[in-house]
């Protein structure tokens, strides 16, 4: 009976891509990024957002969702892009995040939410390097689909321990 021995692909194929999987795909510009689907645990339109003084401007204050308030921040302002008015594809992505005391619910902003894709680990490429000067820790991989390049992010690295604990904070 013949063996074969495995080669690097099939053993880099048998252990899987941490960052495949499904992603809800959402717009901020012109660019579009991906969060895992199990982090999001509902999409509503924009509604009112009781501002918190204090904070930073990114952080567009909380929101009563069915009795629980979140904090609320806009990813377009938090990544230093210009703000720009809401509009009826607006929405907030409620998520679950780890803060610094444990998983906690927090609203991101998007320009519009596009679709849900199922993304495999030979999608993805690793984030280039931008220099020591520019980290980009919240940057999962760039995955191309369809002819286009979506940034996943990894929802639980965009917002800093600190600024997390802030918002737990501003929540209570």
């Amino acid at each position: 009976m013949a063996t074969t021995t495995p080669t690097p692909a099939d053993a880099a194929a048998a252990k899987a891509d941490p960052r495949a999987g499904k992603y809800l795909v959402f717009h901020l510009g012109g660019e579009e990024f991906g969060i895992q689907v199990q982090k999001v645990r509902e999409i509503m339109g924009v509604q009112e957002i009781t501002q918190v003084p204090q904070t930073p401007p990114h952080v567009k204050g909380v929101i009563n969702l069915r009795g629980k308030v979140i904090p609320v921040v806009d990813l377009r302002l938090k990544f230093t892009m210009p703000a720009i008015e809401y509009t009826h594809r607006t929405c907030i992505i409620v998520m679950q995040v780890a803060g610094p005391r444990g998983i906690m619910l927090m609203g991101i902003v998007v320009d519009g939410v596009a679709e849900v894709l199922q993304v495999a680990g030979t999608d993805v490429e690793d984030t280039p390097s931008f220099g020591k000067e520019v980290e980009v820790p919240y940057v999962l991989g760039l995955a191309k689909m369809k002819g286009k390049v979506k940034i996943l992010l990894d929802i639980d690295q965009v917002m800093t321990a600190r600024e997390l604990a802030r918002l737990d904070l501003a929540a209570k």
